[in-house]
């Protein structure tokens, strides 16, 4: 069993899966073996509720008569399929990675083109060597363009997901302090997240650029394939202004208000704003996209709650992200609680990375700081110090916070998100 041998049966098929829980009539179900479970013992009942065929990659599960077929890897079968779809889709393809920023750029990109096109674009955070593929495998007929997110934490993930992907598009929200212990250093990120722009370059793509962004410029330089935004010069320029704690954008004359905070996520406002007069999206379309766009996925989200303001942004966390929110809430009016959790993936750069931002929350003067994790335990002598979300959350159940406005930022490993029902 090939790719091209299968891909029959795949056009035939609903969606794609990797989660049995989840298999509907006629859906295609992958199942990965892990170390705790294998799935392929679930490969008969996948077929009984409905699934058109099953992939396992261990032979004694295997039974042709009734569409579950046997490969050596699911995983690179899966790849393989995905490949081989992406050379048959006639349609844009654009790409976007970064440390900062891709989730909400990638929703915001889709909102905007969406105005125009039928996009299909990476669902939730599903952007890695499963996701990507995943995402690629549900580009149906109908669609006309795609937006796939690229998340590494490692050199040559990046090389790889384009190796997939094939985009035509290509952008890096930021280039900052994420996965350093898998890249090894802030230059590792860059070379690591770079590999989007060799791949665009060397086959004659197009790369967006923020030319406010030294390394996007310099890693760019030259190239003549650019859509570019930032600087009065630049194709597409843009000014920011903000309101009631919201960050916005005006083109020309037109301002459009978003509902996100914080000044680190107009660059995100930009890139869609570019992308969408790229492709020939009028700008009252474009604010309507923007202005329509809630954001509900625990990134730059504002909630109220009991009179209280909340930031939830507790997806994810990392040096460059944390600083950028502390500086942005510390602009809110009235007294403010930081709640902050640990950072992950940082390596030997752990310890002294949260004293720093240990410090940076003092010197700017917030009502009270509250952290949460081992690293943080660390570094912070204070009675408010908390091992485990767990832990605070025993805190909040007698002792409420009383500040008007509350920031929860923290890595996703935290779950920061448990303690909203308790402040």
């Amino acid at each position: 069993m090939n790719a091209e041998q299968f891909y029959p049966i795949f056009l035939k098929a609903g969606k794609v899966t990797i989660d049995s829980r989840t298999v509907q009539k006629n859906d295609l179900f992958f199942a990965f073996s892990g170390v705790q479970f294998n799935a392929a013992v679930l490969a008969e009942k996948a077929i009984e509720n409905g699934a058109l065929a099953v992939i396992v990659e261990q032979k004694e599960y295997e039974n042709v008569s009734k569409n579950i077929f046997y490969v050596p890897s699911t995983l690179n079968f899966l790849q393989e399929l995905a490949q081989y779809h992406r050379h048959r889709l006639n349609i844009p393809i654009i790409a976007l990675t970064g440390s900062n920023g891709k989730t909400t750029t990638k929703e915001l990109i889709h909102a905007v083109l969406s105005e125009k096109f039928r996009v299909q674009y990476t669902f939730g955070n599903l952007n890695n060597h499963i996701g990507v593929p995943l995402t690629i495998l549900s580009i149906k007929p109908e669609h006309e363009m795609a937006v796939i997110e690229m998340g590494a934490n490692h050199q040559k993930e990046i090389e790889m997901l384009c190796s997939l992907a094939e985009p035509d598009f290509g952008y890096i929200t930021n280039f900052g302090k994420a996965h350093l212990e898998g890249f090894g250093c802030f230059d590792g990120v860059v070379k690591g997240k770079s590999e989007l722009y060799d791949y665009l370059k060397s086959n004659n793509r197009t790369i967006l650029v923020n030319e406010n962004d030294a390394v996007q410029v310099q890693k760019t330089e030259n190239y003549p394939n650019r859509i570019t935004f930032g600087k009065e010069n630049s194709e597409y320029f843009f000014k920011e202004f903000s309101a009631k704690n919201y960050v916005g954008l005006a083109f020309g004359d037109t301002k459009i208000q978003s509902k996100l905070t914080g000044s680190y996520n107009f660059t995100n406002l930009c890139a869609a704003a570019a992308f969408g007069l790229h492709f020939g999206i009028g700008i009252e379309e474009i604010k309507s996209a923007i202005e329509n766009y809630t954001p509900t996925n625990m990134r730059s989200q504002i909630m109220q709650k009991d009179g209280k303001t909340l930031v939830l942004d507790t997806y994810n966390a990392n040096p460059s992200s944390m600083t950028e929110s502390l500086k942005n809430f510390g602009y809110f009016e009235g007294t403010k609680t930081v709640i902050i959790g640990d950072m992950l993936e940082l390596g030997d750069e752990s310890e002294r990375e949260h004293e720093n931002i240990l410090a940076l929350a003092k010197s700017l003067n917030f009502d009270e700081i509250m952290t949460v994790g081992k690293y943080f335990k660390m570094v912070n002598d204070s009675e408010k110090a908390f091992e485990t979300t767990e832990n605070l959350i025993d805190f909040l159940k007698n002792q409420k916070i009383e500040s008007k406005n509350i920031l929860l930022k923290a890595s996703r490993g935290i779950a920061l998100e448990k303690i909203i029902s308790f402040i």
